[in-house]
């Protein structure tokens, strides 16, 4: 079943903390001094990174872990940015114990299911769509040896397995399939209804903007809006935005976009794709932009079969 906005859209503006409430709560530094030095004291121990760990090693060390602000993934389609969008609010939620929602415009419900069942089940998305109860190759088990269903090794048993056990973070992950006109302040009333700060992903959020106009003109005031949201909530968000044009320096997006407090660019590398066996495909996120810290390259193999990026150190 879909889920919706179903509460009247709120404006984004209402949702700010009441500042004048707080300022009436002036202390003095010497008043909060000893509570200042246990909170330092309680953050002297030595992190790897101070955000919510990701599940991505590389990621957490690149960006600080994900902490709040607006995140902008972008890439060339058909190169697994929802994939990949949906692999790390899973993780996060996993790691962190913390509710995560994604909005979709274009996958369904299922389909976002699925990927997620089978990057956990390693078992094809294929099969799972067919509702198939066994696999015939990727368990090395040849299928000219075996001439009934009954010989081949059981998978679908794995697969209701593996969803159980990871029941107790799915309870914290939320899907949103959006209606095509779909607006900012009903994604702002979706996020209220869910206690504390979750990771909030926008997948394809270019259909945010005016359909009237280019995506080069959207792309400004959507981005503007969202971070504007994430602001508000405190929390993170990861906006994910098509590139159509493929061949332009990832650079350009530094440029192209003042609000993001983070900008990733996904690239296709067709040399280390060569070396992988179809159709899995070699990708580097460049951080062109990262407010918190620096940029870089990030190398990852995309496998589509399982749904499933993995993080290559370099």
């Amino acid at each position: 079943m879909k889920t919706r906005a179903l509460l009247a859209p709120v404006k984004i503006a209402k949702l700010r903390p009441n500042l004048m409430a707080d300022k009436s709560l002036l202390r003095s530094e010497g008043e909060q001094l000893e509570e200042i030095l246990d909170a330092l004291e309680r953050q002297s121990q030595v992190k790897e990174f101070t955000g919510w760990n990701s599940g991505f090693e590389n990621l957490n060390r690149a960006l600080d872990g994900i902490r709040p602000g607006l995140y902008l993934l972008v890439g060339p389609p058909a190169s697994g940015k929802t994939s990949f969008a949906k692999q790390l609010l899973d993780q996060v939620a996993q790691a962190n114990h913390q509710p995560a929602i994604f909005f979709s415009f274009t996958d369904s419900l299922d389909e976002l299911r699925i990927k997620t069942l089978a990057r956990l089940s390693a078992m094809e998305n294929r099969e799972i769509r067919r509702g198939s109860a066994y696999l015939l190759h990727w368990y090395g088990v040849p299928k000219a040896h075996h001439s009934g269903a009954a010989e081949l090794q059981p998978s679908w048993e794995k697969l209701r397995r593996c969803a159980e056990e990871a029941k107790a973070w799915l309870d914290r992950v939320y899907l949103v399939e959006c209606e095509p006109r779909t607006t900012v302040q009903e994604i702002a009333t979706q996020i209220q209804q869910i206690a504390g700060a979750p990771l909030v992903v926008i997948d394809d959020c270019q259909r945010l903007g005016d359909a009237n106009l280019s995506l080069d003109a959207r792309l400004p005031m959507v981005v503007e809006q969202l971070q504007e949201l994430a602001k508000n909530f405190n929390l993170p968000m990861l906006a994910v935005w098509p590139d159509l044009e493929p061949n332009r320096p990832p650079n350009i997006w530094a440029d192209k976009v003042a609000s993001a407090d983070v900008i990733m660019v996904m690239t296709k590398d067709p040399v280390r794709t060569a070396q992988l066996t179809e159709p899995n495909q070699a990708l580097t996120l460049q951080i062109v932009k990262n407010r918190g810290g620096d940029r870089g390259k990030l190398a990852f193999e995309f496998q589509p079969a399982f749904a499933k990026f993995v993080a290559i150190e370099s």
